[in-house]
């Protein structure tokens, strides 16, 4: 190196070695990627999924650790190193090429009785993310994956995911934030019936098992009428959402997920009290927030102030019902002693959700009708994650201009009245 750059000027060799450096530095932080594929095998009346994780690539991670519930997950094997502990698995890939194999139990019983995974002779539903352990893997900074779900499915099934087809039964597995894309959000198998539609920029997709009572079609025109409205509100609403259903024993309500919905199949579209649970499940896809462990009331008064506000404003429910409904959960509210709970009750998410209406009405005081919950919404859709008090405090005085009276914690704290008969 020194020989080559005889005769030059010091400034000059300075200058060579400087960029020669720069030039290091820049391929070595230069993206590398491996190949991650899932392969879930499914047949009929087995009630679990033998599972295959490759990797493939010129490099691949030194370590891949799996947090698997041995209720759920079984049998791990693989011809490279592995260690089997009692909820951890530790597997070191060698070479430039590896799999892991292990078997998943479909089914899971919540304390209720019914499920929220089930698998039978002709379908089987449940989320991504629990048909992949959580997974940590040790890998250089500069190595990614490209991932792929594929389904090995009995003649007549078919797969719907939240992810872009890939292929037959398959489906890229995208997420930027992360080097190791594992699979999210609920999933459907089986010999199932599925309507489609673009409602603006968003590929809605409806699904259920053949043979259910699901009104695929009516959801899908509830959705085409309503999420324009939403849209106004979420702007980054992700560009695919998936609402899978099924009757029971599956859990009779509705859970959300990344770009994905369950709702039961007997569950209406608009309820008596003039909510909605699927905008409900909406909201939480375009939220993308959870509450630390005193503030799921936030994320849930947030879901059930906009899935009314949502009917409001597509003309779903007239002002007379907007009041109707505003007045019914009043009244629910004051069964809640607080709101502050890991876990939000009915009646806690009926009092935030008129915590919101005081927070929104304060901010369109303040900002001269300028601004509203509306920008409070979009900035904790925008950031996701976890969410605390204090930082929706953070957030509204940044749409406000100033703190706001109605998220002060000790007004909040104060309970409405005494609890109702």
């Amino acid at each position: 190196m020194i020989s080559a750059l005889t005769g030059l000027r010091w400034p000059t060799v300075v200058l060579a070695l400087a960029s020669l450096a720069m030039a290091n530095v820049a391929s070595a932080a230069k993206v590398a990627y491996y190949d991650a594929t899932y392969r879930a095998n499914f047949k009929a009346g087995v009630e679990h999924a033998e599972v295959e994780l490759e990797l493939k690539g010129e490099k691949l991670p030194s370590k891949v650790v799996l947090r698997a519930d041995p209720r759920r997950y079984r049998n791990f094997r693989s011809k490279d190193p592995l260690e089997v502990g009692p909820e951890e698995i530790v597997w070191r890939p060698q070479g430039k090429q590896s799999s892991l194999h292990y078997e998943f139990e479909v089914k899971h019983q919540r304390s209720s009785g019914s499920y929220d995974s089930y698998i039978t002779q002709d379908w089987a539903l449940f989320r991504g993310d629990k048909l992949v352990p959580s997974t940590r893997v040790t890998a250089a900074r500069n190595l990614r994956s490209r991932t792929t779900l594929a389904f090995d499915l009995p003649k007549g099934w078919s797969a719907e995911t939240p992810y872009p087809s890939a292929g037959e039964h398959s489906f890229r597995v995208d997420d930027p934030k992360r080097r190791f894309d594992e699979p999210e959000g609920w999933m459907l198998v089986g010999k199932i019936g599925v309507r489609s539609e673009r409602i603006q920029q968003v590929n809605t997709v409806i699904a259920a098992p053949e043979g259910e009572s699901a009104r695929r079609q009516d959801a899908l025109a509830f959705i085409n009428w309503n999420l324009p409205k939403l849209l106004d509100v979420f702007p980054e609403f992700p560009k695919r959402v998936l609402i899978v259903s099924a009757g029971d024993p599956m859990w009779r309500g509705g859970l959300s997920g990344p770009g994905s919905i369950f709702l039961h199949s007997d569950r209406p579209l608009i309820s008596e009290n003039r909510t909605s649970p699927l905008l409900h499940e909406l909201v939480h896809v375009a939220l993308g927030i959870r509450g630390d462990n005193e503030s799921d009331w936030i994320v849930e008064g947030l879901a059930e102030f906009y899935s009314i506000q949502t009917l409001r404003r597509s003309g779903g429910i007239g002002q007379k019902r907007y009041e109707q409904a505003m007045d019914n959960l009043k009244k629910w509210a004051r069964r809640a002693p607080t709101l502050f709970a890991k876990s939000s009750s009915g009646p806690t998410t009926a009092r935030a959700v008129l915590v919101f209406q005081q927070v929104d009405a304060e901010i369109r005081s303040l900002t001269g009708g300028a601004a509203s919950l509306d920008d409070v919404a979009r900035k904790l859709a925008a950031d996701r994650g976890e969410i605390s008090l204090i930082q929706l405090q953070e957030i509204a005085q940044q749409v406000a201009g100033k703190p706001l009276q109605s998220l002060q914690r000790e007004r909040l704290m104060k309970p409405l009245v005494e609890p109702g008969p």
